[in-house]
């Protein structure tokens, strides 16, 4: 490592452990799985985690949009269906090989003006997320022959309570799609998100779209996480100082020194991604012991009471995020959810990839 790299935040993906929850998701569904990549692969890096999976045999990717779709497609060439969940804006250039899902009346009649260009369609039917999708009403409402020469290559829905097994929509939502989707003889559906492969039968189809649990976040919400961890942010201490009781730190004052304490600063802040919610409420790993986030999380620089370990110098590593505090650990501290504790990780971390 150089002397540049010791002084960085570093974020490390260990490539094989996503290969593996693909793989495990795959064998869980008994079907094909896809790949779920937008938001840069959940923030860690879509062209590495794609090839990697690629790599694996994965052969269907999904992004949000149609930026991250070109971009995909440069990554990984020729060959793998790449589809993009928002659709196509109109006017876009359809010759990037890509896949739109066609989301309601407006994009079916734009791509068939279009004459169909590129690798086929698939459609997505509304059945009770209420955002995107074809609703029942929009669906008896087609005129005859508005889905002719459109490619289908699936038919596909998203599931809204798929991480709260008791809810009434994990019954309704099937049986709906089921029977939107008789409509469309011969065309291989897709339902099941990450949480909803741990549905069973239930959820099966022709093609599962995991995203979550390749990144190690728990599909089963009150159950043990049966996916691997993926992910290790450690952040170098810039500075340690004593600091004496009645002393406050940080922005707005609002920890203050119960004890003579010394005080570690680390690089890393909100701009990095790491929540300012998590102020005076965060806490970093040091060969394995915990240590208290005090005080505000600011732009660049987190402070932690590290009284109770006296050898910490400078240049030592604490860790944010690893195996002894997952992203659904940062997420529960914050108040929110390890999708957004991944999706906010900054471009400012050196992203170091263990290969698959």
């Amino acid at each position: 490592m150089t002397v540049t790299e010791a002084a960085e935040a570093t974020l490390e993906v260990d490539l094989a452990a996503i290969t593996a929850n693909w793989r495990d998701l795959g064998a869980r569904h008994g079907a094909p799985v896809a790949g779920v990549v937008k938001a840069d692969a959940y923030g860690l890096g879509a062209a590495p985690v794609a090839r990697a999976l690629a790599g694996a045999g994965c052969r269907h990717f999904f992004v949000a949009q149609l930026a991250e779709g070109m971009a995909l497609r440069q990554a990984l060439g020729a060959g793998p269906m790449i589809a993009v969940l928002g659709g196509f804006p109109p006017g876009a250039d359809a010759g990037a090989g890509l896949t739109p899902v066609l989301n309601g009346p407006t994009d079916i009649a734009a791509w068939q003006a279009a004459g169909a260009p590129g690798a086929g369609t698939i459609l997505h039917l509304d059945t009770g997320m209420e955002r995107l999708g074809l609703s029942p009403a929009e669906r008896a409402a087609l005129p005859p022959g508005a889905l002719d020469g459109l490619g289908l290559r699936y038919v596909m829905t998203h599931l809204a309570c798929a991480d709260e097994p008791e809810h009434e929509l994990n019954r309704l939502q099937p049986a709906r799609f089921a029977e939107a989707a008789a409509a469309f003889p011969g065309i291989p559906r897709s339902l099941a998100n990450s949480a909803g492969i741990f549905h069973g039968a239930a959820m099966a189809s022709d093609l599962g779209r995991p995203g979550c649990g390749l990144y190690g976040i728990n599909p089963t919400p009150g159950l043990p996480n049966p996916m691997r961890q993926v992910l290790r942010l450690t952040v170098p201490v810039l500075q340690v100082r004593q600091v004496a009781a009645g002393t406050p730190v940080g922005y707005g004052a609002t920890w203050v020194a119960k004890r003579d304490s010394r005080i570690a600063t680390i690089a890393a802040g909100y701009a990095d991604g790491y929540l300012r919610a998590l102020s005076s409420r965060g806490i970093g790993i040091v060969a394995g012991r915990p240590v208290p986030l005090v005080g505000r999380v600011s732009m660049d620089l987190i402070t932690l009471d590290v009284t109770d370990l006296p050898d910490l110098r400078p240049g030592d590593r604490v860790e944010l995020i690893g195996p002894a505090q997952t992203p659904d650990d940062v997420a529960a501290l914050a108040g929110t959810i390890g999708y957004e504790v991944m999706t906010s990780l900054g471009a400012r971390y050196r992203r170091q990839y263990r290969p698959a």
